[in-house]
């Protein structure tokens, strides 16, 4: 039995299989993972039901996994502001990660190349959530 706080044997493989660069969609319900995904990438539904799981549940599972270096995100249209996941998410992130925000487009044209290896769907309902991580590496001395 896997002892790590992440068991799902699909998002473990993918994630495993995913070097430094690589980029780790995780979205919220309202995500076109149909059309706006790479062609390389793993995708996994985990949309169980309305707000579940969410992304910052998500995102601490893969973090507790794999050590990301930059966090790249939507920025809210100003009817969506403040954007109140965006806090919860980065709570989350460690310490030193990179932060950036793009337009819509460009996260969906940064969500379809082929760096992308792993797009978890979750059930989150709230508008702005997706997070697109890039994979960092370990500091050992």
């Amino acid at each position: 039995m896997i002892t790590g706080q992440l068991t799902h044997p699909r998002i473990i493989s993918a994630l495993a299989a995913a070097g430094h660069g690589a980029t780790v969609l995780i979205t919220d319900g309202h995500y076109s993972a149909a059309t706006a995904v790479g062609p390389n990438a793993e995708t996994v539904y985990l949309n169980l039901q309305a707000d579940f799981p969410t992304v910052p549940q998500v995102l601490a599972a893969v973090l507790g996994t794999v050590h990301i270096e930059k966090l790249t995100r939507i920025t809210p249209s100003e009817d969506a502001t403040p954007c109140l996941v965006h806090t919860e998410i980065d709570g989350l992130m460690p310490e030193g990660a990179e932060t950036e925000f793009v337009d819509r487009f460009e996260f969906y044209d940064l969500a379809r190349s082929l760096n992308l290896a792993l797009c978890v769907v979750t059930g989150d309902s709230r508008r702005f959530a997706n997070a697109l991580l890039t994979v960092g590496v370990l500091q050992k001395g």
